[in-house]
């Protein structure tokens, strides 16, 4: 049986957080969506769908923000009282009453459901509030990465936009860094986390600063993940190499990876 319902733009290394999760715990998510052009025609809904003609109800349509700045969207009210916030990805409990908004508090959703089969969120209190440490350092460096690569996407990225996000970066990798010193192989207790989780996903994202490579070239700019990450966070990149190869990583995360990575080859 669905225990949660996913909608949101595709692919998604965010929405990754809890299809992630939810292989090692045995949960069964739906996930509905279309890559993020589409959502303008798609209705927000707990039974979102693309939507059919002559549906488009002004009564419902909404301006879009983050990411789909001035788009007219269509979100019903149902969809709002469930994601007061009105953004994606959005979760849904069974019937669509109780809505779950944020990345990393759907994961953790996921792996509440399944704790008895594998603890994600540690083995006791002190475990589970560690793990949540890493989860909100990682939102700081999400916001951040967000309006980087954003402005990357718009063109409007600035040399204030790019200091900010490379400090947030440095930041964030020191930390890791430092949490796997010296030879440990997860970030929290003796097993995979939501930690390590949310550390891969948030970093497979970040990685889109090399699509836009030569958005940074021409305001003499230079990419944050530089050739030289590996040297300077040797334990930070090993681990993110380690869960990518993770049959319950590889499936989402190795073709998105493998296709940035070429980007990367390429500039």
């Amino acid at each position: 049986m669905t225990r949660l319902r996913i909608f949101s733009y595709l692919p998604n290394p965010r929405v990754w957080k809890a299809t992630i999760a939810a292989r090692f715990c045995d949960v069964e998510l739906e996930i509905r969506g279309a890559p993020p052009g589409e959502l303008k025609g798609w209705l927000w809904d707990y039974e979102a769908r693309p939507l059919a003609e002559g549906e488009a109800d002004a009564s419902i349509a909404r301006t879009g923000r983050t990411g789909l700045t001035g788009s007219q969207l269509y979100k019903t009210d149902a969809f709002l009282e469930a994601q007061p916030f009105g953004n994606v990805p959005a979760a849904f409990a069974p019937g669509g009453r109780t809505g779950i908004f944020e990345s990393n508090s759907i994961m953790r959703a996921v792996a509440r459901l399944g704790q008895s089969r594998f603890p994600l969120y540690g083995h006791d209190a002190f475990e589970a509030s560690r793990i949540d440490s890493f989860l909100d350092v990682s939102l700081i460096f999400a916001r951040d990465s967000q309006i980087y690569l954003l402005s990357l996407m718009d063109g409007s990225v600035n040399e204030a936009i790019h200091a900010r996000a490379r400090d947030a970066f440095s930041i964030y990798a020191s930390g890791i860094e430092r949490a796997l010193s010296p030879d440990r192989r997860v970030l929290v207790g003796d097993d995979i986390s939501l930690a390590d989780i949310c550390f891969a996903t948030e970093l497979a994202l970040f990685m889109n600063e090399h699509q836009r490579a030569d958005r940074l070239k021409a305001r003499g700019l230079a990419k944050i993940l530089h050739p030289q990450v590996d040297r300077d966070y040797p334990r930070m990149t090993a681990h993110f190499a380690r869960l990518l190869q993770h049959e319950h990583f590889k499936a989402d995360l190795e073709p998105y990876v493998q296709n940035l990575s070429a980007a990367a080859a390429s500039n």
